[in-house]
This record gives C-alpha cells, structure tokens and sequence, in this order.
C-alpha cells in the first residue's frame, strides 16, 4: 500500500513523524483533521475501545484512497486476531504486550500468506491488489506492512532485543503507562527504573538499526531525541486545549466589557 511504503519511509529516514492514537471517541472526519493538521499517521484502538469493525474499515479505506497511513492496534497479538485485523485493510499494527519473539512469529503467521504465514486472503482486500497472485500480495501488501510491537511488562523488556531483530518489527514500541505499572512506578515517568527501561528499549531498536515509537509530549520527545511520535489522544488533547483556553480567559477580567450603569 502506498500509505505504508510513505511512513516506513519516514520510519526509517527518521524524519521527524506525529501521529494520535484514537481510543476514546472515532469518526471518519477525524481522518481529515489529522491530515489538515499535518499529522503523518493515525492509530485506531481496538483494544481498549468500543469501535465496530465496519467502521474501522471504512476509516481504513479512507486513509487507502488519501494514502494517509492508518494503522490498528488490535485486541492481542494472537494470529487469528491480526488475520482478521489485517483484513480490515489497515497499512499497519501497533501490537499490544508482544512479551517475546515467539509471539511475532505468530503475527507473521496471521499477516503473511504462504509460503511465509498461514493467512488466508481474499474479500475486499483483493480490491487493494493489481492482481491476485502471490507475488502480488507480498509485494504490493505484506513486505510495506508496519509493524510495531509494544513493549509494556518486565517479560516484554527481557526480551526486547529479540523482539527488535525480528524480521517483521519495523521500530520497536512502548507502552509507557502499562511498563511503568508493571514495574511497580504507576506512572511516575521519571522513576529510575522507568527511565533505564525506555533506555534499554531504545537502545535494543538501536542495536537492530530501527527506529522506536514513543508516546507522549511533543515537545518533550523531540527534546529527549525521538522523531516517531504519537503526541496523545484526540478527545483528551481536545479537553487539554479547551482547559488551557478556558483558564487562560478566566485570567484576563479586563477583557470583559464593563456593564453600563
């Protein structure tokens, strides 16, 4: 898909790349927000949300026609779960609790078709395709797909750097608030413990030559030198910015027109 082949691209160049993940509230023209605001990518929540699948795909279909990357964190990490949620039509994953490398290999079976996975195509992804052919599906679909395995409890973190030099990790990812809970430190991001977890993920990313998603506060991440970030959730930035102005105004009683007398 050309929206993938447009973010790995900026993955790995490590150009500086936002995105938002969207858990609380969906619905199709946040697609053209976030392109209107110069976002480079949205991540629709299955796990934690509520969202049919008939809406996810139509806003994947959205993103396929705009080539604006639209990727799914799904439920699990479990093959029949990513086969399904690859069939939505998403241009990649953001996988939740991947603990070892035994679990992307089962991503890979539920994402490839043979001879490489076991995933069964057809529906409406024959529609993505020039053809349907094998050589097709893995040129046109598979081998661009993103995949961002999240690293959010100790056993994760033991063995990060294998999760990182698997073949289908495109960056390595964190959890930042399920890993700080794990650890005993909820949330307490600058914990010593959390702070040298997020260091050693980094660095696993390193050590494979990829790059590594984080989420959090732009313009600290930016300082802290990550360039594939997600700066938060739409609802919640919404409600932050509309505080922000709500406070600020009330600041400001000169502003207010005196009442005549």
């Amino acid at each position: 898909m050309k929206s993938a082949q447009i973010l790995r691209s900026k993955i790995t160049s490590e150009t500086l790349t936002m995105g938002m993940l969207v858990i609380d509230h969906y619905w199709h023209d946040v697609i053209e927000i976030a392109m209107n605001a110069g976002l480079d990518y949205l991540i629709i929540d299955q796990e934690h949300s509520a969202f049919s699948e008939e809406r996810i795909a139509e806003g994947c279909s959205i993103g396929r026609r705009l080539d604006f990357p639209i990727l799914i964190r799904p439920r699990d990490a479990e093959s029949a779960l990513v086969r399904r949620a690859a069939d939505i039509g998403a241009c990649g994953f953001l996988l939740p609790r991947v603990e070892s490398a035994a679990v992307l290999d089962e991503v890979r079976n539920g994402l490839y078709m043979p001879p490489r996975g076991a995933r069964r195509p057809g529906g409406p992804g024959n529609r993505w395709i020039t053809d349907v052919q094998y050589p097709t599906w893995r040129d046109q679909v598979e081998n661009d797909f993103i995949v961002l395995p999240q690293i959010e409890n100790r056993r994760g973190l033991e063995n990060v750097e294998e999760i990182a030099r698997h073949p289908i990790t495109t960056a390595i990812a964190v959890g930042p608030y399920d890993l700080s809970a794990d650890l005993g430190v909820c949330y307490d991001p600058t914990a010593p413990v959390h702070v040298a977890a997020l260091d050693r993920i980094r660095r696993a990313g390193r050590a494979a030559g990829k790059n590594m998603w984080m989420i959090g506060d732009g313009a600290t991440l930016m300082r802290q030198g990550y360039t594939f970030i997600c700066i938060g959730e739409p609802t919640l930035y919404l409600e932050t910015q509309l505080k922000k102005a709500v406070a600020d105004l009330r600041k400001k009683p000169d502003a207010i027109p005196a009442k005549p007398v």
